[in-house]
């Protein structure tokens, strides 16, 4: 049942939530000043977080992208929205938004077809001011951005603001169900929402919203490094027919699982080439040196392939080393399989999004908790299989358990036109 928006709860803490920014403003500027001595661009453009700046000419749509994360989420429906002739503004919180997305969009930002600023401080004054600078047409934010002074801000002005690419983690949910005031009382002031799966939609429907629509996952919609994977296939035609296996984005307390996992797909396959992805940079020398230890040759991408990635050794190693960043589009078009990290140990998985987009068999471990979606929907759709510690040396390379990703990929793709058309349909009703 759709309830009353705002309720007088929500009134109540508004009032109360406009008086502690006040209160407590110079704390807010002061963990700027804090965080500006690591990064410098926190105490750049200050006059923004107030909602300062200069005027814009003509109509704008609006997207939030808290960090980098989020912007390149919206990279495809940035995109989309350009071509159709469209004034985009993006705000970011941090400066590892701000940064990509400047850099991304530098032409149009020269052009005016594009603009770039911090996303106003949470409280009114703040945001009409942010509004007089640019006549918003409508609002959309990205992922899990439930911020009241923005969503109340955006009502009392008329600028429909939509939840895009969006979700209400079932942890986060549940959790607010126990608390006197929570999300759940400031998402229903959305114009509307648009979430990656069905099953994305059950909470804001709990909540009473009516514009509802199931859009997909815009991740699967990132441009993919075509370089890459054409390096990939040249590669691979020095291979004969070597079976590839690649461990994306290991974190260190998964080393010896990973290690022992292959050393007994070795002892079957011995022709297996294993290219295996530390997360982190630092990773890379003690990887390599564990691999050495198990009796299994490596080598490292960064002496037998050039910056273009031709081979300057033959490839003849056990372990092929991934001591690279910005290079996972490679690696992951290399393989026949791909073993996600993280998810073997306790801090979680990652992203699994990126070898589905290339239609690569996937396995993940037991922690999925911070990859709820897609982990859910793809394993109920068998394009990734989720696996034990102790299962994982038998599921390497077994790929007669995964079906095929084109039905998956149906689903979930298309979200940049479906958010589109659901942004029309909302505003028309």
């Amino acid at each position: 049942m759709r309830h009353k928006f705002p309720s007088i709860k929500v009134t109540a803490f508004m009032a109360l939530y406009r008086l502690l920014w006040l209160i407590f403003m110079p704390l807010v500027l002061s963990y700027l000043k804090r965080r500006a001595r690591r990064e410098p661009m926190y105490a750049d453009h200050l006059g923004e977080r107030f909602g300062f700046g200069a005027q814009r000419s003509g109509d704008w749509v609006w997207i939030h992208a808290v960090s980098l994360g989020e912007f390149r989420s919206a990279i495809p429906l940035i995109d989309a929205l350009l071509a159709r002739g469209e004034r985009v503004v993006i705000t970011h919180f941090t400066p590892a938004g701000r940064g990509a997305s400047m850099d991304h969009y530098s032409d149009q930002i020269a052009s005016g077809k594009l603009a770039v600023c911090w996303i106003p401080f949470d409280y009114g004054l703040a945001f009409r001011r942010f509004f007089r600078r640019f006549s918003i047409r409508y609002g959309l934010v990205m992922e899990v951005e439930f911020w009241p002074g923005m969503i109340m801000s955006a009502r009392a002005a008329n600028i429909p603001l939509f939840l895009c690419n969006g979700q209400y983690p079932n942890k986060s949910y549940q959790r607010d169900k126990h608390r006197m005031l929570s999300a759940r009382d400031i998402v229903p002031g959305f114009a509307g929402v648009m979430v990656k799966s069905n099953r994305m939609a059950e909470p804001f429907r709990e909540l009473g919203l009516d514009k509802i629509a199931v859009t997909g996952e815009m991740r699967f919609e990132q441009p993919i490094n075509q370089s890459h994977i054409d390096a990939a296939v040249r590669v691979r035609s020095h291979l004969s027919e070597r079976p590839v296996l690649t461990f994306a984005s290991a974190v260190k307390d998964e080393d010896a699982l990973f290690i022992a996992a292959i050393q007994a797909l070795k002892a079957r396959m011995p022709d297996a080439l294993i290219v295996y992805v530390p997360r982190k940079p630092e990773h890379f020398d003690r990887a390599a040196e564990l691999i050495q230890a198990a009796g299994l040759s490596v080598a490292r991408r960064s002496v037998v392939l050039n910056a273009t990635f031709e081979l300057e050794l033959p490839l003849t190693c056990d372990v092929l080393l991934g001591d690279s960043l910005g290079e996972m589009h490679f690696y992951l078009a290399l393989a026949d399989q791909v073993v996600v990290g993280g998810g073997f140990a306790p801090q979680g998985s990652h992203n699994i999004i990126e070898p589905l987009s290339q239609g690569k068999p996937t396995l993940v471990g037991p922690n999925t908790w911070t990859i709820d979606f897609p982990a859910v929907e793809a394993i109920e759709a068998g394009v990734v299989r989720q696996v034990s510690s102790d299962e994982l040396a038998d599921a390497l390379l077994d790929l007669s358990e995964y079906a095929s990703a084109d039905a998956f990929m149906s689903v979930m793709g298309g979200s940049v036109e479906k958010t589109l058309d659901s942004v029309s349909d909302f505003m028309e009703r």
